[in-house]
């Protein structure tokens, strides 16, 4: 098996609080943006559980389709498990053990195709990814910055600070936080919207680079793009991946 020096990666890992918090759109508004600023910026799903390829419902079917990037759904996600289940206890009901060294050895021909690598993660930080590692021990072996998306709404300051701590207490540099109001669907019936931000930034001693807005069409590159460059601050993400923006 090939070994991957860690830091021959370029790349970001887009990591959240929990799941559904909507890191898949954020990935891919990133990603879109760093395109048409020019850069060869490639996507990656490392596992993934709760679908099958094919029906175009998985996350890296759903990276695919927004941001254009002519590659194959089963490349950029090599491990893809049907069942719902965090991607340890999938794999396993497939008989599939999974492995630290075979999930990154994986995305060795990413890693070669292209410039730099938006790597998308399973959950959150602590979600269990073999016997004896979690999601926060791929980052660190990546030796990649993350980000991390977090929902706008109530109870997202507890989840967001632990999330902080423990990628911390890794010794993986976070490049900021990105909310997302994806679920929210009443924000003035959700009255700690207003303020969660700032009391992240407070007691994290994080940047939040801004708030992603509920997105009531199907999102499409432009769309993203567009949304990204009125709600979030990008240039921290353009600095993590040591990339300039293009010059008109």
């Amino acid at each position: 098996m090939n070994k991957v020096n860690p830091e021959a990666i370029r790349g970001l890992f887009v990591t959240g609080t929990d799941t559904g918090v909507g890191k898949t759109i954020v990935t891919a508004a990133i990603t879109a943006m760093l395109r048409a600023e020019g850069l060869n910026v490639g996507v990656w799903k490392p596992v993934q559980s709760g679908a099958p390829l094919g029906k175009g419902v998985t996350d890296a079917e759903r990276l695919l389709q927004i941001t254009g990037i002519d590659e194959r759904p089963e490349a950029v996600a090599p491990f893809t498990f049907e069942a719902p289940l965090t991607p340890m206890l999938a794999a396993k009901q497939d008989g599939v053990t999974l492995r630290l060294k075979e999930l990154i050895a994986a995305g060795i021909p990413l890693i070669k195709r292209y410039e730099a690598l938006l790597v998308e993660g399973a959950g959150g930080v602590a979600v269990p990814l073999t016997d004896d590692a979690l999601v926060v021990d791929l980052i660190a072996e990546l030796r990649i910055p993350a980000l991390i998306v977090a929902r706008s709404s109530l109870g997202t300051i507890n989840h967001t600070l632990l999330t902080a701590s423990f990628l911390r207490y890794h010794a993986v540099p976070i490049v900021g936080v990105i909310m997302n109001d994806g679920e929210v669907t009443e924000p003035n019936d959700d009255p700690s919207i207003a303020t969660n931000a700032e009391l992240i930034e407070h007691y994290s001693g994080l940047k939040v680079l801004g708030q992603f807005p509920c997105l009531h069409a199907e999102a499409n590159s432009e769309m993203l793009i567009h949304t990204i460059r009125k709600t979030i601050q990008f240039e921290p993400i353009r600095q993590a991946l040591a990339v300039q923006p293009m010059r008109g």
